[in-house]
Protein backbone atom coordinates (compact mmCIF):
# COMPACT_ATOMS: atom_id res chain seq x y z
CA UNK A 1 0.00 0.00 0.00
CA UNK A 2 1.45 3.62 -0.78
CA UNK A 3 1.26 6.23 1.38
CA UNK A 4 2.00 9.94 2.07
CA UNK A 5 3.74 11.76 -0.84
CA UNK A 6 3.35 8.63 -3.38
CA UNK A 7 -0.54 9.10 -2.67
CA UNK A 8 -0.24 12.79 -3.19
CA UNK A 9 1.70 12.00 -6.78
CA UNK A 10 -0.52 9.79 -8.05
CA UNK A 11 -3.62 11.81 -6.95
CA UNK A 12 -2.01 14.71 -9.02
CA UNK A 13 -1.55 12.47 -11.96
CA UNK A 14 -5.38 12.10 -12.03
CA UNK A 15 -5.66 14.97 -11.77
CA UNK A 16 -3.98 15.64 -14.98
CA UNK A 17 -4.18 12.91 -16.66
CA UNK A 18 -7.86 14.19 -16.47
CA UNK A 19 -7.17 16.89 -19.03
CA UNK A 20 -4.17 15.75 -20.91
CA UNK A 21 -3.92 17.61 -23.94
CA UNK A 22 0.06 15.97 -25.37
CA UNK A 23 -1.93 13.37 -26.74
CA UNK A 24 -0.70 12.81 -30.71
CA UNK A 25 2.61 14.74 -30.30
CA UNK A 26 5.08 12.93 -32.83
CA UNK A 27 7.86 10.82 -31.22
CA UNK A 28 11.10 12.44 -33.42
CA UNK A 29 12.20 15.82 -31.76
CA UNK A 30 10.58 18.81 -33.82
CA UNK A 31 13.48 20.90 -33.07
CA UNK A 32 15.85 18.18 -34.20
CA UNK A 33 17.62 18.66 -30.94
CA UNK A 34 18.89 16.79 -27.63
CA UNK A 35 19.79 18.19 -24.17
CA UNK A 36 22.10 16.66 -21.93
CA UNK A 37 21.73 18.02 -18.56
CA UNK A 38 21.47 18.11 -14.50
CA UNK A 39 18.81 16.43 -12.32
CA UNK A 40 19.03 19.45 -10.48
CA UNK A 41 15.15 21.31 -9.70
CA UNK A 42 16.82 24.92 -10.62
CA UNK A 43 16.79 23.46 -14.13
CA UNK A 44 13.52 24.17 -16.45
CA UNK A 45 14.84 22.89 -19.75
CA UNK A 46 11.48 23.31 -21.64
CA UNK A 47 10.95 27.05 -20.12
CA UNK A 48 14.55 28.22 -20.17
CA UNK A 49 15.33 27.38 -23.65
CA UNK A 50 11.78 28.68 -25.13
CA UNK A 51 10.66 24.98 -25.86
CA UNK A 52 7.39 23.17 -26.06
CA UNK A 53 6.68 19.67 -25.30
CA UNK A 54 7.98 17.65 -28.43
CA UNK A 55 10.73 19.86 -30.00
CA UNK A 56 13.53 18.28 -27.92
CA UNK A 57 14.92 15.23 -26.17
CA UNK A 58 15.97 16.17 -22.88
CA UNK A 59 18.36 13.57 -20.75
CA UNK A 60 18.78 13.95 -17.63
CA UNK A 61 21.19 12.68 -14.72
CA UNK A 62 23.39 13.72 -11.83
CA UNK A 63 25.97 16.55 -12.85
CA UNK A 64 24.65 16.81 -17.03
CA UNK A 65 27.68 14.41 -17.33
CA UNK A 66 27.95 12.07 -20.98
CA UNK A 67 28.27 8.79 -20.15
CA UNK A 68 27.44 5.41 -21.69
CA UNK A 69 23.68 5.45 -20.87
CA UNK A 70 23.64 8.82 -22.16
CA UNK A 71 25.63 8.01 -25.50
CA UNK A 72 23.33 5.13 -25.81
CA UNK A 73 20.29 7.51 -26.17
CA UNK A 74 21.73 10.19 -28.17
CA UNK A 75 23.04 7.58 -30.43
CA UNK A 76 19.35 6.19 -30.56
CA UNK A 77 17.77 10.04 -30.85
CA UNK A 78 19.86 10.53 -33.75
CA UNK A 79 19.39 7.58 -35.41
CA UNK A 80 15.21 7.12 -35.16
CA UNK A 81 14.05 10.54 -33.50
CA UNK A 82 15.68 13.70 -35.66
CA UNK A 83 18.23 15.03 -33.59
CA UNK A 84 20.95 16.77 -35.35
CA UNK A 85 21.65 19.34 -32.53
CA UNK A 86 23.19 18.29 -28.93
CA UNK A 87 23.78 20.71 -25.92
CA UNK A 88 25.65 19.33 -22.96
CA UNK A 89 24.71 21.83 -20.31
CA UNK A 90 26.00 21.94 -16.91
CA UNK A 91 25.52 24.57 -14.25
CA UNK A 92 26.94 26.92 -11.25
CA UNK A 93 26.60 25.54 -7.82
CA UNK A 94 26.45 21.96 -8.97
CA UNK A 95 27.05 19.50 -6.07
CA UNK A 96 29.41 17.41 -8.02
CA UNK A 97 31.31 20.50 -9.07
CA UNK A 98 34.44 20.76 -7.14
CA UNK A 99 34.69 17.31 -5.99
CA UNK A 100 36.45 14.13 -6.73
CA UNK A 101 35.32 10.87 -6.50
CA UNK A 102 37.00 10.22 -3.37
CA UNK A 103 35.65 13.56 -1.89
CA UNK A 104 32.22 12.19 -2.99
CA UNK A 105 32.55 8.78 -1.42
CA UNK A 106 34.55 10.27 1.44
CA UNK A 107 31.00 12.21 2.32
CA UNK A 108 29.04 9.38 1.49
CA UNK A 109 30.57 7.11 4.11
CA UNK A 110 30.16 10.22 6.23
CA UNK A 111 26.46 9.56 5.65
CA UNK A 112 26.40 6.01 6.47
CA UNK A 113 26.25 4.75 3.14
CA UNK A 114 28.95 2.01 2.81
CA UNK A 115 30.41 0.28 -0.57
CA UNK A 116 30.59 3.09 -3.04
CA UNK A 117 34.22 2.20 -4.07
CA UNK A 118 33.50 0.73 -7.18
CA UNK A 119 31.45 3.69 -8.36
CA UNK A 120 32.03 6.21 -10.94
CA UNK A 121 30.60 9.03 -9.57
CA UNK A 122 31.83 11.55 -12.33
CA UNK A 123 32.97 14.57 -10.02
CA UNK A 124 33.66 16.97 -11.30
CA UNK A 125 37.22 18.87 -9.56
CA UNK A 126 37.39 20.97 -12.51
CA UNK A 127 33.77 22.00 -14.57
CA UNK A 128 35.19 23.54 -17.65
CA UNK A 129 37.48 20.38 -18.39
CA UNK A 130 34.73 17.88 -17.27
CA UNK A 131 32.69 20.01 -19.74
CA UNK A 132 34.47 19.51 -22.75
CA UNK A 133 35.29 15.96 -21.59
CA UNK A 134 31.56 15.34 -21.93
CA UNK A 135 31.16 17.19 -25.23
CA UNK A 136 34.33 15.51 -26.98
CA UNK A 137 32.75 12.35 -26.06
CA UNK A 138 29.54 12.81 -27.88
CA UNK A 139 31.74 14.03 -31.18
CA UNK A 140 33.91 11.45 -30.95
CA UNK A 141 31.16 8.91 -30.98
CA UNK A 142 31.65 6.65 -34.10
CA UNK A 143 27.91 5.66 -33.90
CA UNK A 144 26.69 9.53 -33.97
CA UNK A 145 25.68 10.16 -37.51
CA UNK A 146 28.67 12.65 -39.40
CA UNK A 147 27.62 16.28 -38.84
CA UNK A 148 25.78 16.16 -35.92
CA UNK A 149 26.43 19.81 -33.98
CA UNK A 150 27.49 19.72 -30.52
CA UNK A 151 28.18 22.36 -27.63
CA UNK A 152 29.05 22.96 -24.31
CA UNK A 153 26.80 25.46 -22.40
CA UNK A 154 26.98 26.49 -18.25
CA UNK A 155 23.87 27.41 -16.83
CA UNK A 156 23.68 29.99 -13.94
CA UNK A 157 21.02 28.82 -11.15
CA UNK A 158 21.34 32.36 -9.99
CA UNK A 159 20.34 34.15 -13.13
CA UNK A 160 19.16 31.74 -15.06
CA UNK A 161 21.44 32.82 -18.15
CA UNK A 162 23.12 30.54 -20.38
CA UNK A 163 26.83 31.04 -22.20
CA UNK A 164 28.56 28.61 -24.60
CA UNK A 165 31.80 27.51 -23.07
CA UNK A 166 34.73 26.96 -25.20
CA UNK A 167 34.87 23.24 -26.07
CA UNK A 168 38.11 22.99 -28.39
CA UNK A 169 40.08 20.37 -27.35
CA UNK A 170 43.21 21.70 -25.87
CA UNK A 171 46.39 20.64 -27.55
Amino acid sequence: MLSGMFDDLLQANRHYASSFALQGIPAPAAKKFALVTCMDGRIEPLAMLGLRPGDAKILRNAGGRVTEDVLRSLILAAAFLSVQEIAIMQHTDCALADRSDDEIRSALRSEGIAGSEEWDFLGMTEPDHSLRVDVEAVRSCALLPPGIQVEGWRYDVESGAIVRVDTTPSS
